[in-house]
């Protein structure tokens, strides 16, 4: 392959004319999305059901946020592990049929959480063994399903897929913690558990009616592709690449585990489990507003998303200055439109980057950097909010990323080169034929 032609592979859309707005939901004219979109609106509300659930029973058994925190840290832990070789899968096998075997395992998971919470012997190390066990098989099934949307519509309506697929996750965390809610007050998290085991029903069906003949992907790499390791070292030295992942990073620490945080506040202002969902869906609410907005968007750029980051950052800060409990869920519901905005625009961003070859190792570096630092944050998070409070938790997701901001803005600018002194420029014939 040629020079020009690797640079065209990674930059797909510079040779393409920009989508315009009016597109903005241009990925529901593919049957297959409609279909993948139908199955993890589904799947996506009962795993927030589950979520919410899971946290307040540790909690609730424990008393501690500590506690709240290392589960949701291990939940995440398993992408440091296995994360590259869901890239690696992703790249190699079809992304259908290992989407349809993660989709049946998590189901398995939901339904042994189930059955132990119902029949009250549940315990916080098994809550927390088996949030270990779903972030493993979440580390396989992210980069294969954050590379398949593009199998499922092209290059030239991945903004509208991945921001229209977002816009169904934050749905489902939504609804999730309204239902969650209800069903802890009413039934008992047991039955949230069971209500997630069921929903993935909903995603086996709609994999095994996509077409196959209708997908847009390439064959899988063989052996003799370019191996990871030197085609993510190449990679690194992209900063359209590697600076949104630093940044995405930077802010998934805190944003992964802000259920923990609003968890912790739930508690301290006694507002039980109705405030956390009122808290999470507010954030929910935000995010889904951010997401059709981001499908509007045709392009991006590094300072878009570094401009975006700063006005993230800033809203935690706001968030954490509110003095009660409906101040905070309005300050939310900004703090999620915003961050969806980012993620959306870093993970197209990175997808229209990496080119076919290395799509799935590269979102397998982005996901692993996405959920490491969430897994990270976790327990560290957990602690800032049991021992200093959660508007502290609020005040560092602010201050942090904002520091790494600032970082990010000097390296740029001590790495950007000389421009040398400009020579008088010929003109007529002489610069036709000498410039």
């Amino acid at each position: 392959m040629t020079r020009a032609a690797h640079r065209r592979e990674h930059f797909p859309t510079r040779s393409r004319p920009p989508t315009p707005r009016s597109a903005r939901f241009a990925a529901l004219g593919s049957r297959n999305f409609r279909l993948f979109l139908i199955g993890q609106a589904v799947a996506t509300t009962g795993l927030w059901v589950q979520r919410i659930a899971q946290d307040w029973l540790v909690l609730s058994l424990t008393g501690s946020a500590t506690a709240v925190g290392v589960t949701a840290g291990l939940q995440w832990a398993p992408m440091l592990v296995v994360g590259l070789a869901g890239g690696w899968i992703a790249d190699r096998f079809p992304k259908r049929r290992v989407l349809q075997m993660t989709q049946a395992a998590a189901a398995i998971l939901a339904a042994l959480l189930a059955g132990l919470t119902l029949t009250h012997q549940i315990t916080a190390w098994q809550i927390q063994f088996l949030a270990a066990g779903v972030g493993t098989i979440a580390a396989i099934d992210q980069p294969v399903r954050q590379a398949f949307v593009l199998d499922l519509v092209g290059y030239g309506q991945l903004h509208s897929a991945v921001s229209l697929n977002s816009s169904v996750w934050q749905l489902g965390a939504l609804a999730g913690p309204a239902v969650s809610g209800v069903l802890i007050s009413v039934v008992g998290p047991g039955w949230a558990f069971a209500l997630n085991a069921a929903s993935y029903a909903a995603a086996l069906v709609a994999f095994a009616r996509i077409d196959p003949g209708q997908l847009t992907h390439s064959p899988p790499a063989t052996s003799a592709a370019a191996p990871a390791p030197g085609g993510l070292r190449a990679l690194a030295r992209r900063p359209e690449i590697w600076r949104p992942i630093v940044l995405v990073g930077a802010f998934s620490m805190f944003s992964l585990n802000l259920p923990g945080t609003l968890a912790a506040y739930a508690r301290t202002v006694h507002s039980g489990p109705a405030g956390y969902a009122l808290l999470t869906s507010t954030v929910a609410l935000g995010s889904v507003l951010g997401a059709l907005i981001a499908a509007g968007r045709t392009r991006t750029t590094l300072r878009g998303l570094t401009w975006t980051g700063c006005a993230l950052a800033g809203l935690y800060l706001v968030a954490a200055a509110m003095p009660t409990l409906w101040s905070l869920a309005c300050a939310l519901a900004a703090v999620g439109m915003v961050t969806q905005q980012l993620f959306t625009a870093v993970n197209a961003t990175v997808q229209l980057a990496a080119g076919s070859a290395l799509r799935g190792r590269v979102v397998g570096v982005y996901l692993l950097v996405f959920m490491g630092t969430g897994a990270l944050g976790g327990p560290l998070l957990g602690a800032v909010n049991q021992h200093l409070g959660p508007r502290i938790g609020l005040t560092l997701a602010g201050a942090i990323p904002a520091t790494v901001l600032l970082l990010l803005s000097l390296t740029h600018f001590a790495r950007r080169p000389t421009i040398p002194a400009r020579q008088p420029r010929a003109k007529g014939l002489f610069r036709k034929w000498f410039a």
